[in-house]
């Protein structure tokens, strides 16, 4: 086989490696090269850190209808620098993904924007216009390539035809990811319900909008035998649900997001909409109730929920200011922020990688000799400052702005070819 790349001074598991390369596959992890380097493209990576390409299954890219907001080549493109080789995007488009044509468009603008990755896995609506009244055509949609589906950011409160839509999934060897919320407790609420909503004279989401749901899926599940994945989990109770339901084996797995561990409802302090989202961000004790299941894997993923607006429709008031945080470019700098907290490199690369792709079916390199060489590598050391100019998302829309942040990905291979990094590698 003819070795094509070599990159040499990584730091895998604490160790100083070089990565041989071949026909999009990884031929060894070496400590010491023995061969003759001639003619191979050489690069030095000088120490930066070696991760598996990540995973995010839960984002919005917006196109079609709102390309405005975000595109998929854009968003690729975030997703690409912000270290994701597979990225999951949910059904709230325009038209809705509903439909095999919608599915097959998303996939060729992928394929068209970004041929060599990231890789797009379209979720399909779990029902027909998002509107769960009627089962969406599931396995129309799954032939078209969907691996998910979902009803994200307009709940199914009908149990019965939520049930049907579960076991038709599962028919079909697919998983219903559940945004789990009372669309009549949360009515027209803007911020998590308590002292801060009623300084601020907003209308408050409870807690208990969220594990009401959460509670239904559980033993929806325990009945089916069915598995049912929980989206953007945020709050205390329903952390100690999913613990109840996973210690009867029921089974249940269940997602959170970097912004319910790093961030808290204070953000919200002064109308700030950049930290407006749904679930809304809540209180110290939820932030701490989810770092600790997280930790015992009560919590099974990380995602972004990656929620692209354009900067006019945050420039609103608080009420009016649509929902959602744009969270691909920041991501892996705040889940580093983990390490300082009793996590290690094993448990990210588990939380954004190896887990969700069990959860979903998804491909997932192990780097190892043989596995197809999809990593990111990454200066832990570097401090770079949230800004417009330092996002490669359309969507400004993070309460990070202003900030800076350590850690970033600098060099991005998929399937053996370098899809982020090139301006630092010339004539790759």
């Amino acid at each position: 086989m003819n070795i094509e790349i070599v990159i040499k001074n990584v730091v895998w598991m604490e160790n100083r490696v070089n990565i041989i390369i071949a026909e999009g596959k990884i031929v060894d992890i070496v400590e010491k090269i023995d061969f003759n380097l001639d003619n191979k493209k050489i690069f030095d990576a000088n120490g930066l850190i070696l991760l598996p390409s990540l995973i995010d299954a839960h984002v919005h890219l917006r196109e079609p209808g709102y390309e405005y907001k975000e595109d998929i080549a854009s968003g690729l493109h975030a997703a690409a620098g912000g270290g994701f080789g597979i990225v999951m995007a949910m059904a709230n488009t325009n038209p809705i993904n509903d439909r095999a044509s919608v599915t097959e468009f998303m996939l060729d603008k992928a394929k068209e924007s970004w041929p060599n990755g990231p890789r797009l896995y379209p979720i399909g609506a779990l029902t027909k216009g998002l509107a769960g009244k009627e089962m969406a055509p599931l396995a129309e949609l799954a032939e078209a390539g969907c691996k998910a589906f979902s009803n994200d950011g307009l709940p199914v409160m009908n149990n019965e035809i939520f049930r049907r839509c579960v076991e038709y999934a599962w028919d079909l060897g697919l998983k219903v990811i559940d945004h789990c919320e009372d669309s009549f407790l949360a009515k027209d609420g803007a911020i998590n319900e308590g002292k801060l909503s009623s300084f601020l004279g907003l209308k408050g989401i409870p807690s208990v909008a969220e594990s009401l749901q959460v509670a239904r899926d559980i033993l929806l599940s325990a009945y089916l035998d069915i598995p049912i994945h929980l989206a953007h989990i945020s709050c205390k109770e329903s952390v100690e649900l999913i613990y109840w339901a996973k210690q009867k084996g029921i089974p249940i797995t269940a997602e959170t997001c970097p912004h319910y561990l790093f961030l808290t409802e204070d953000a919200c302090n002064e109308y700030n909409t950049l930290a407006k989202v749904n679930p809304p961000l809540r209180t110290k004790q939820d932030q701490e109730a989810l770092l600790h299941a997280l930790r015992e894997g009560v919590i099974d993923i990380l995602v972004t929920d990656h929620a692209p607006h354009a900067d006019f429709e945050k420039e609103q008031a608080f009420a009016d200011a649509p929902n959602g945080i744009s969270g691909l470019d920041t991501a892996l700098s705040l889940s580093l922020k983990l390490l300082k907290k009793g996590f290690s490199f094993k448990d990210i690369i588990g939380l954004w990688g190896k887990r969700p792709a069990e959860i979903f079916g998804l491909e997932f390199s192990e780097l190892m000799s043989g596995q197809e060489a999809n990593f990111i590598l990454v200066d832990l050391k570097e401090e770079w400052l949230v800004n417009p100019n330092t996002l490669f998302s359309k969507g400004k829309n993070t309460p990070w702005l202003g900030h800076k942040l350590r850690g970033r990905v600098k060099f991005h291979f998929y399937k053996g070819q370098l899809i982020f990094g090139e301006k630092l590698w010339p004539g790759f």
